[in-house]
């Protein structure tokens, strides 16, 4: 597991564990990637059917899922307070909240789907490809969020190339699904955006299997034993996973659907504004895959250093991390700044959807920067277990000042759709200067803490 030795020893090991995770990130966010490229190729109304879609889909999902990797501090901390004996246990009951939270999702959204479409002012095909898309992706719900938890145990231990191996040969298995799906190739029908629900939900299963598998018979996972012994329900367990992982959860929701939001807002421009919001906003979310990596990174060897009560090298994991995720936001910032229109011809060759495209990829530049601070400190502090804190500062600084800000910008000045924008881009700032604020004042206490003690 993770050692703690020099600086130098310390940015190795902090990368041994980051490429990898930064890797899966990439190739499991390109499947959502791959589906708004294609069904963008499809036709522009194709391309905004999947965009209100993965709208409503995706912080769904990334708000539930954020709830199940409270495993990985929990594992993390455990490990390095030498308790493996705990870890079976525990996993075997964040499985049992994973498929009561996957069966939730498929009951309660069923029953939503009908009304939240009909608040918003859809083109019937639009509206029509949306629905089929999120009733495509739901046969997939239960093995996507079963293996975030086994996800999470594989990557405590610190090995994440494991599950960039397992992501890595899903990848093309969803391409491939797509290109048969969305445009009808290998003589199945044509389903164009729907398709690519279907796609994913096949490639959830795919994943899951896979892991599912290897924790069985891999070294070292196979050694825990995690599923030689069938336990109980604990609601015990289930509290202390969920008082750790609902605050995860929701600060991960308010940031994801802060997005979602602005989109459905979108629905009252032209199917080309969504479509050019749309273009912009998945390539931002592509890119925030890097911070987001590190965040993850950073609160494995941090709660393993937290665990092991060694607060001065968890600080300086933490100062590592937010650092190289600073550089690689300007150098990325850069390159957008550089290749904007080409960045756009990837997502469509509708000249008006492009050229439109492009303008939002420009106010993208400034999420990236301030993305680069927040989401690590995100992950140190979980590493942590601080989390309530994350979970306030997110719902103030997305939903009390980023959303009504772009809401007045859009809605009563000539900024019109790129309102919304500027809004987020202040939200998202004003919650990095808050976080950062909280990250200081914590790591001095815990060190002064340990110090005296």
């Amino acid at each position: 597991m993770l050692e703690t030795y020099s600086l130098k020893e310390k940015w190795r090991q902090f990368l041994v564990v980051l490429l990898p995770i930064l890797i899966s990130q990439l190739a499991l966010f390109s499947m959502t990637f791959f589906d708004t490229i294609m069904s963008g190729h499809a036709s522009p109304t194709d391309l905004a059917g999947v965009a209100i879609g993965a709208s409503l889909w995706v912080p769904v999902q990334s708000g539930l899922t954020g709830i199940l990797m409270a495993v990985m501090p929990m594992v993390a901390q455990m490990l390095g307070a030498g308790r493996r004996d705990q870890v079976p246990f525990t996993i075997i009951q964040a499985l049992y909240v994973a498929i009561a939270i996957a069966i939730a999702v498929i009951i309660f959204g069923g029953m939503a789907l009908n009304p939240v479409m009909n608040m918003m002012q859809l083109e019937p095909d639009v509206r029509e490809i949306a629905i089929g898309f999120l009733h495509a992706i739901a046969i997939g719900i239960i093995p996507l969020f079963l293996y975030t938890v086994i996800r999470c145990f594989i990557d405590a231990l610190g090995q994440t190339r494991v599950t960039m191996v397992i992501t890595l040969f899903s990848l093309p298995i969803n391409v491939l699904l797509n290109y048969a799906l969305i445009f009808g190739n290998f003589g199945l029908p044509r389903l164009g955006g729907v398709g690519a629900g279907y796609a994913s939900a096949i490639t959830y299963w795919c994943i899951f299997l896979i892991s599912l598998f290897v924790v069985k018979r891999v070294h070292p996972f196979a050694e825990f034993g995690v599923f030689t012994k069938l336990y109980r329900i604990s609601l015990a367990a289930w509290k202390e996973l969920l008082k750790l992982g609902l605050p995860i959860g929701f600060s991960i929701f308010f940031e994801v659907s802060i997005f979602a939001a602005v989109t459905l807002f979108m629905s009252e421009y032209s199917t080309i504004t969504i479509a050019a919001h749309q273009a912009a906003m998945n390539f931002a979310s592509f890119i925030y895959m890097v911070p987001l990596s590190i965040s993850m990174a950073l609160t494995i060897v941090v709660g393993f250093e937290v665990g092991a009560k060694r607060f001065r090298d968890a600080r300086q994991y933490s100062y590592m991390g937010i650092g190289i995720a600073v550089v690689l936001a300007l150098l990325f910032g850069l390159g957008l700044l550089l290749f904007n229109k080409q960045v756009a011809g990837f997502y469509t060759t509708d000249i008006e959807v492009l050229e439109l495209a492009q303008h939002f990829l420009m106010y993208s530049i400034l999420f990236l920067i301030s993305d680069a601070v927040a989401a690590p400190i995100q992950g140190v502090l979980r590493g942590y277990k601080d989390v309530t804190v994350t979970f306030i500062v997110a719902l103030v600084s997305y939903w009390v000042i980023g959303l009504p800000l772009g809401y007045l910008l859009a809605k009563f000045t000539s900024f019109g759709a790129f309102g919304y924008w500027i809004g987020l881009i202040t939200g998202l700032a004003a919650g990095a200067i808050f976080l950062f604020g909280r990250l200081l004042s914590l790591q001095k206490r815990m060190i002064q803490a340990h110090s005296q003690g």
